[in-house]
């Protein structure tokens, strides 16, 4: 079965970077659209970034220019580079294979001073 772990979440200050990791499992990982979404409290999930097979790419408008989604085929492997993070972006972040129902627990990303 299809298996998410999604790494890298910490406390950051405003302004600082960090890079998400999710290493997926149980699926033929290079044919997929791979995406990051993030659930912050109180509010819906919504999708950050989306990267397909042929390393296309899509950010929501929130996150363009400060995200960058990348994928390593030979690791089985979701990437997530954010700089410049603002308190707005706390929440959890989780990956998805598309066209999967299976979730990750997520990991959680602070933004504080």
């Amino acid at each position: 079965q299809v298996q998410l772990v999604e790494s890298g979440g910490d406390l950051v200050q405003p302004g600082g970077s960090l890079r998400l990791s999710c290493a997926a499992s149980g699926i033929m990982f290079r044919v997929y659209m791979m995406a990051w979404y993030r659930q912050a409290p109180g509010k819906q999930r919504e999708a950050v970034a989306v990267i397909t097979s042929g390393n296309s790419t899509t950010y929501a408008d929130s996150v363009k220019g400060r995200f960058t989604i990348s994928r390593d085929n030979d690791k089985n492997t979701v990437y997530l580079q954010m700089n410049s993070l603002k308190p707005e972006d706390t929440a959890v972040y989780y990956c998805n294979a598309v066209g999967t129902t299976t979730w990750g627990k997520g990991t959680l990303v602070t933004v504080s001073s």
